[in-house]
């Protein structure tokens, strides 16, 4: 069982990035799949969310009408666009996947390797 991170880097404010996460050894059919991020000395914290049951989507008011989240079940695979990305923004972005959304990281079932995004001039 795997959740594979990808498509963080450096971008300027404004700018864009999209992350990807691949599901190996469960579906996405089955499972929330969720994006978290962690800034240096502060408390991972839930971004976004895409609920298995009924398709809701989640967000954190902070990135909201900035951010959305989608999944491809085919390709087994999440995906975070992240448009007019701000320094605050910067972070290491993890995917999850869990039964449901919850804000509470602990009780994921799945994690992948978090992926650096640099937001700066």
């Amino acid at each position: 069982v795997q959740l594979q991170a990808s498509g963080g880097g450096l971008v300027q404010p404004g700018g864009s990035l999209r992350l990807s996460c691949i599901a190996s050894g469960f579906s996405l059919a089955d499972f929330a799949i969720a994006w978290f991020r962690q800034a240096p000395g502060k408390e991972r914290e839930l971004v976004s969310c895409f609920e298995v049951n009924d398709d809701r989507k989640y967000y954190v008011n902070a990135v909201k009408g900035r951010f959305t989240i989608d999944r491809d079940i085919a390709k087994n695979t999440g995906y975070l666009q992240m448009n007019n990305l701000k320094p605050e923004d910067t972070s290491v972005y993890y995917c999850a996947g869990h039964y449901y959304c919850s804000e509470a990281s602990s009780i994921y079932k799945y994690w992948g390797r978090g992926t650096l995004v640099t937001v700066s001039s």
